[in-house]
């Protein structure tokens, strides 16, 4: 995306209510020249009523904020500023708080020990609509929502979807990545990306991480979907959930 100035650089903003974490996090932004650091908050209202005059492309969100938290923070912000990606920062890596954060409408999830480069991929991966959750983060996410029960009826749940759809879905449960799916069916990459479109459309989800989270939640990946078995993936890498 670029700025109606013509800078191309990303627009990022730091919300965080220790001063010293909003200085490194700042100092990192800063030593990569496509990104630039626009707006800093110390806490979530702060920051809302910031974005009212500042446009901004990523919010590196902490969860653990006074007067208005993370999380809530994020669902507002998401509802008033559709076109803003949120990052979430965190000391903590425990599942309530990773689960929380996306279903707020985080589009990411790192601790705060992550490094420049880490930190720097991760804001271009989310504006450019791609999904980043920690490495460590990633197990006690599926853990945590592996635990909602399954529905009555899987075939009424994937209506919606033509048989194609369902095809690039169940693989998407999987984790596998765009090129995986690809090769698993025997389509084109770009293929593929027009029915992940068309699956998130028809979700109302804004990425390939909500949708595992929604596979999860309705039975249909993880221990209790299992609709496709171990066997049946050859020997392609270990899944990913970004």
């Amino acid at each position: 995306m670029t700025d109606r100035t013509g800078d191309p650089r990303i627009r990022v903003a730091v919300a965080d209510d220790q001063e010293l974490i909003r200085s490194a996090v700042s100092a990192m932004i800063e030593a990569h020249d496509d990104l630039d650091l626009v707006l800093e908050a110390s806490d979530g209202a702060e920051l809302l009523e910031s974005l009212r005059a500042r446009r901004v492309d990523v919010v590196l969100m902490d969860i653990r904020m006074p007067r208005l938290d993370g999380i809530a923070a994020t669902e507002r912000l998401v509802a008033a500023h559709p076109g803003t990606r949120v990052l979430v920062l965190t000391t903590y890596d425990l599942d309530e708080y990773v689960f929380a954060a996306i279903r707020a409408g985080a589009s990411g999830f790192l601790t705060k020990d992550a490094s420049s480069e880490e930190l720097a991929a991760a804001i271009r991966a989310v504006h450019v609509g791609d999904a980043v959750v920690a490495p460590r983060a990633t197990a006690s996410l599926i853990d945590f929502v592996a635990r909602a029960p399954e529905p009555p009826d899987h075939d009424a749940l994937l209506a919606r979807f033509t048989p194609r759809e369902r095809d690039v879905l169940m693989a998407l449960l999987t984790g596998a990545s765009n090129d995986v799916i690809a090769a698993r069916l025997h389509l084109t990459g770009n293929t593929v990306k027009t029915h992940l479109k068309s699956i998130l459309s028809k979700l109302a989800l804004p990425d390939r991480v909500h949708v595992v989270i929604w596979g999860f939640e309705h039975g249909l990946a993880g221990p209790k979907g299992g609709r496709e078995s171990d066997s049946s993936r050859g020997n392609e890498p270990p899944p990913s959930l970004v």
